[in-house]
């Protein structure tokens, strides 16, 4: 038992590199919301990813996930470039699905914007009206725990969404629903998790923009950026 313990702990860790996806505009001139599955990159959002990309360029990546939303393909797509590998689709890392902004109250969607990761959250709370976050976990751990318990990848890049990057980061870290508040996924930032033989999770990296490394001008979450561009679009 004593040796079996050993090995676990000094056999190769693999890595798992999260991003989240570049910047995307999720309303038009007129504050309407376009359709959360059909958004594409932004001029902004292709500059990220190509920052991200060059992070990675000497990476050596084995596999590759994407959620096949356009804007996690388009910024995974940019992150291989050059490389021979096949972007696999997995619905189940698709982003946390809004309700109708329509059968919101007016009074409330401040609250329901700004908070909505922010704010105590149970499985039970539903993103902006719509899907609970219970959903969220149950779809989205079940995919990562296949991923890691699938033995033929040493370092997985993963391209998905700030809801659904949060579930991992959470789940890695121990801290369930109530950490979600405590992580921000600025748009196409980078995270690190390491997986050992024993299960055991380590974070080595969170939230990492290499196009501005230390954070300056991001001072909003990304709910927060929602709501002022929402706002800002209405008037």
């Amino acid at each position: 038992m004593a040796q079996d313990s050993t090995e676990k702990r000094t056999k190769p860790r693999r890595r798992v590199f999260l991003a989240r996806h570049g910047e995307v505009s999720y309303f038009d001139a007129d504050g309407r919301p376009f359709r959360p599955d059909t958004v594409v990159l932004n001029d902004e959002g292709r500059s990220q990813a190509a920052a991200l990309a060059q992070v990675l360029a000497n990476v050596s990546i084995d596999r590759v996930i994407s959620s096949g939303m356009p804007r996690t393909d388009q910024t995974a797509e940019i992150l291989l470039a050059g490389r021979d590998l096949t972007i696999e689709t997995r619905e189940e890392l698709r982003e946390i699905r809004p309700g109708r902004l329509a059968d919101i109250p007016l009074n409330s969607i401040e609250h329901e914007f700004v908070g909505a990761f922010a704010r105590e959250i149970d499985r039970e709370t539903r993103f902006l009206g719509g899907e609970s976050f219970g959903s969220l976990l149950d779809r989205v751990l079940e995919c990562f725990d296949r991923l890691a318990a699938d033995p033929s990848w040493r370092q997985l890049l993963v391209v998905a969404h700030g809801g659904v990057n949060r579930a991992m980061l959470c789940h890695a870290l121990g801290s369930g629903l109530g950490g979600f508040g405590a992580i921000e996924q600025d748009a196409g930032c980078l995270n690190i998790i390491d997986l050992d033989a024993s299960g055991r999770y380590l974070v080595r990296l969170l939230n990492f923009t290499p196009y501005n490394p230390t954070k300056v001008g991001l001072t909003m979450t990304t709910m927060e950026r929602l709501f002022h561009d929402y706002c800002t679009r209405k008037k």
